[in-house]
C-alpha cells in the first residue's frame, strides 16, 4: 500500500463504549454529498450512498475543487486532467445508482472557506433539499489536506445559512434545515451505516477514477492482482469501521442531528 492510499484509508478512533455507537439512520429520500475533490464522496460514503440508493433516494453530489492537481506527472495537461476527473466522477456517481453531479470548480489545492463558496452550497442545499447531507469532518486532527478542512467548513457554515431566511435573501429560495449531518474520516465517530450489501459498488465506483490509480489507491499498474488487493484494503477499514458497532462491513461516521 502507498503512503498516499494510506491517509486515505483513515482508522477510526477508539471510544469508550460500544453505546455511544447508533446505526442505520431512516432512509432519507434526498441525500447531498459534499466533497472537496472527484473521488472524496466515494472514499467517505461511497457504500451509505449506494445503499440509499438501491433503496430508492435521490442522491446528488456536489464536488467543491477541479481536481486539477490530481496527477504526480509533471506533463501532464491541467486542462485535460480537469476534463477527465469530472468524466470520472460522473461515471463513479452513474455506478452509485445515479443522481446528479455538479461541479463547484475552484482551483484544486485553493479552496478557501469565503462568503461565496458558502453562498454557493447554502445555495445548493436550498435547491436540492436534502434530508441527509454528508461531507468531510472538518475537525480531523492532523489533517494535512487544506482543500478537505475548508471543505468541511464551507459545508457546515452553509447549513446554518440554509436554514435560516436572513442568509443570503438573493438565493430566492426556501430556507432549509437538514435532519441529520453525516462527516466521514471523522475524529470521534458515533455512527455506522451497515454496508455490507454494497461494499462492490463502493469499489467499483473508486475504480471508475482512473487517473487516481496510481496516487490515490496504490496501484502502479492495471494487473489484476493489484486492482484486488486494493479492493480487499478497502474491505478492511470497512470492517474496521463496522467492527465499532459490531457490523461486518460498515461506513462511520460523526453524526449531528441537532441541525
Amino acid at each position: 500500500m502507498s503512503a498516499e492510499f494510506r491517509t486515505r484509508i483513515i482508522p477510526v478512533n477508539d471510544l469508550p463504549g460500544r453505546d455511544a455507537i447508533s446505526t442505520n439512520l431512516a432512509r432519507p429520500a434526498v441525500a447531498l454529498a459534499v466533497g472537496a475533490h472527484p473521488d472524496d464522496i466515494e472514499f467517505g460514503c461511497g457504500a451509505t450512498l449506494a445503499k440509499w440508493a438501491a433503496a430508492g433516494t435521490t442522491i446528488h453530489h456536489l464536488v467543491l475543487t477541479d481536481g486539477a492537481k490530481g496527477s504526480w506527472d509533471p506533463q501532464q495537461e491541467v486542462a485535460a486532467l480537469v476534463t477527465l476527473r469530472q468524466e470520472e466522477q460522473r461515471r463513479a456517481a452513474a455506478i452509485l445508482g445515479g443522481g446528479d453531479v455538479a461541479f463547484l470548480g475552484r482551483t484544486d489545492g485553493e479552496l478557501r472557506n469565503g462568503r461565496a463558496e458558502q453562498w454557493e452550497v447554502a445555495r445548493w442545499i436550498r435547491r436540492t433539499r436534502p434530508d441527509v447531507v454528508l461531507g468531510h469532518d472538518p475537525w480531523r486532527r492532523y489533517r494535512l489536506h487544506p482543500d478537505h478542512r475548508h471543505a468541511g467548513f464551507i459545508l457546515t457554515d452553509a447549513l446554518v445559512a440554509a436554514r435560516d431566511p436572513h442568509f443570503f435573501p438573493d438565493h430566492a429560495l426556501s430556507p432549509h434545515r437538514p435532519s441529520a449531518l453525516l462527516l466521514w474520516e471523522a475524529d470521534e465517530p458515533n455512527h455506522v451505516e451497515d454496508v455490507g450489501s454494497s461494499a462492490p459498488t463502493k469499489i467499483a465506483a473508486l475504480l471508475a477514477h482512473q487517473s487516481q490509480r496510481r496516487s490515490s489507491m496504490g496501484i502502479d499498474d492495471c494487473a489484476s492482482t493489484e486492482v484486488a488487493e486494493f479492493g480487499e484494503r478497502v474491505r478492511q477499514q470497512l470492517a474496521a469501521h463496522g467492527a465499532l458497532a459490531e457490523i461486518a462491513l460498515g461506513e462511520s461516521f460523526h453524526l449531528i442531528t441537532e441541525l
